[in-house]
């Protein structure tokens, strides 16, 4: 299996949310926290510097690349929250429609922050990634 740039570290989760700047990002990195640890069903883990993801996976890819990765994730960046998000679900799309503002790429959903999207719908996301 190749190595990953980002590797999965024994650094604090809670000292690295209680370190973020800005005071509503930090409020909800600490709301995406206890989503994710509900919907997985255990604690996240700090992945690099900056991110915290949930439920350890084995990524196989096409090329027949594999790595070590998480199922979801977020990274509080600056002005916007990273979600990572995967799923090859139809359903993600009918629930991306009805999120609120965000922009998205291949396997991370942007928001600026929580405010701006339906928490019920982003929950129901969640849940449809972690079991995917």
């Amino acid at each position: 299996m190749s190595q990953n740039k980002t590797q999965k570290t024994k650094a604090s989760v809670a000292q690295f949310l209680n370190a973020v700047e800005d005071k509503q990002q930090r409020a909800d990195s600490k709301a995406l926290d206890k989503m994710m640890k509900a919907v997985v069903g255990r604690k996240g883990a700090m992945w690099g510097e900056s991110i915290v993801g949930f439920g350890d996976i084995e990524l196989k890819y096409a090329s027949g690349r594999e790595l070590e990765w998480f199922k979801i994730g977020y990274s509080p960046r600056k002005g916007k929250m990273s979600l990572y998000l995967w799923s090859t679900s139809p359903k993600l799309d009918k629930l991306l429609d009805k999120l609120g503002k965000h922009k998205r790429s291949k396997g991370c959903l942007y928001i600026n922050k929580l405010a701006d999207v339906d928490v019920d719908v982003l929950q129901k996301i969640l849940e449809l990634c972690a079991k995917d």
